[in-house]
């Protein structure tokens, strides 16, 4: 049985007394919830005192992206020496780095190599655009990302990989529970192809885009999606929680 996992990607919003006060309101309500995997990406400037507030509590901390190098002449860059220590998952390859930063499956791959190397467990983000999706173009795009993204690495159980229709985020149009899973199911044989089938069993596929309290379920239920990786919803505590609890509950009855 893989354990579920909700990740909060808090992208370029709240500032660090922001963070401390949503971090605070989510542990009032979830600290102590059992069966689920809980992760808060804040931007970085808050994670060294986020990582203080989830001291010996059942929350994780993630990063949103990190650069390929040890150290060096890359102003504005963080790498995963800085990082190793205060997180244990990064989130690489989101589709705005993908979009606004000109990210490519190459550099993506750089990524996820050095994020393993440092002991970093990778959410490698992949989904396709909606011209792509109504194209029918959905299983090249995401056969083609999750190949390169994984290329010239063995096997690892500790990947996560999110499936984020790039027509979905932000935008209130969610895929349906039945098309997130046919998808994940798609990258799970990939994986199986690339690696082993045990070991793409047993990694965690999560689906992303506008995820919320109200459509949770739909996604959760699902046979290969293992959680999901929330954007807006995850500034809201009261919306994080019940994504939570909500998976707690579902997947405890399949």
């Amino acid at each position: 049985m893989r354990e579920p996992l909700i990740a909060g990607n808090w992208k370029m919003n709240t500032t660090m007394n922001e963070a401390k006060n949503l971090v605070q309101a989510i542990l009032n309500q979830l600290d102590g919830t059992d069966s689920v995997e809980k992760v808060l990406c804040p931007p970085f400037i808050s994670l060294a005192n986020v990582k203080e507030l989830l001291k010996g509590t059942s929350v994780g901390l993630g990063a949103q992206n990190m650069y390929f190098e040890d150290k060096g002449a890359y102003t504005g860059e963080i790498s995963p020496v800085m990082l190793k220590d205060l997180c244990d998952f990064v989130i690489i390859g989101h589709s705005e780095r993908r979009q606004y930063f000109f990210e490519t499956d190459a550099l993506v791959n750089k990524k996820v190599k050095k994020a393993f190397e440092y002991g970093l467990k990778p959410i490698l983000c992949v989904g396709e655009s909606l011209e792509d999706n109504e194209a029918a173009r959905t299983e090249q795009v995401v056969t083609t990302q999750v190949t390169a993204g994984l290329a010239g690495i063995g096997s690892k159980s500790q990947l996560v990989v999110a499936y984020e229709p790039i027509w979905a985020i932000g935008t209130g149009k969610a895929a349906t529970g039945k098309q997130a899973n046919a998808t994940a199911n798609m990258i799970r044989r990939i994986v199986a192809g690339l690696w082993d089938m045990e070991t793409a069993e047993s990694i965690r596929i999560l689906y992303g885009g506008s995820v919320t309290g109200d459509n949770i379920a739909e996604f959760i239920i699902e046979p290969d999606i293992d959680g999901a990786l929330v954007g807006g919803a995850s500034l809201k505590a009261n919306e994080f929680v019940s994504i939570v609890k909500q998976t707690v509950s579902l997947k405890s009855t399949q």
